[in-house]
């Protein structure tokens, strides 16, 4: 991950409409996704078994789209000044198209741009991508201002 959280602060005075978040890019590998399902109690097999997967029309093993979704709203989160920060989130699961390969696993990046500042709050549109396909739709995070 790129993004430090304390670096990045939204600052009363500083965020207006249009700033960019500090991207960011994440790995997710297999066994990220075992311990995910672990700790989420999603244990379907599309997450970790090849052959389900492939008998499902998927490319192979797909990341969960709550962990996808989960790391996108931390880097808005982290340059908020914490999760306290997070307001509401909200997001469309456009493709499962993060398939994570054994050996390197696979990259996601992320990016935001706020949309709108209204008093205390934040609103800001969240782009996640793997390689150039995009992974979730209007995802949007709103958070409390400094």
């Amino acid at each position: 991950m790129t993004t430090e959280p304390s670096a990045n602060r939204v600052g009363a005075d500083r965020v207006e409409k249009g700033s960019e978040l500090p991207s960011r890019t994440h790995r997710f590998t297999r066994a990220d996704l075992v311990r995910y399902a672990g700790a989420s109690g999603d244990f379907n097999p599309i997450h970790w078994s090849d052959r389900v997967a492939s008998a499902m029309g998927l490319p192979g093993v797909i990341v969960h789209g709550m962990f996808t979704m989960g790391v996108a709203v931390g880097m808005v989160s982290d340059w908020a000044g914490g999760p306290d920060r997070v307001i509401s989130c909200r997001t469309r699961f456009t493709k499962p198209i993060v398939v994570p390969d054994d050996a390197e696993g696979v990259e996601i990046s992320i990016t935001g741009r706020v949309t709108a500042v209204d008093g205390p709050h934040v609103t800001v549109a969240v782009d996640v991508r793997c390689d150039d396909d995009k992974v979730l739709g209007a995802t949007v995070v709103e958070v409390r201002r400094g």
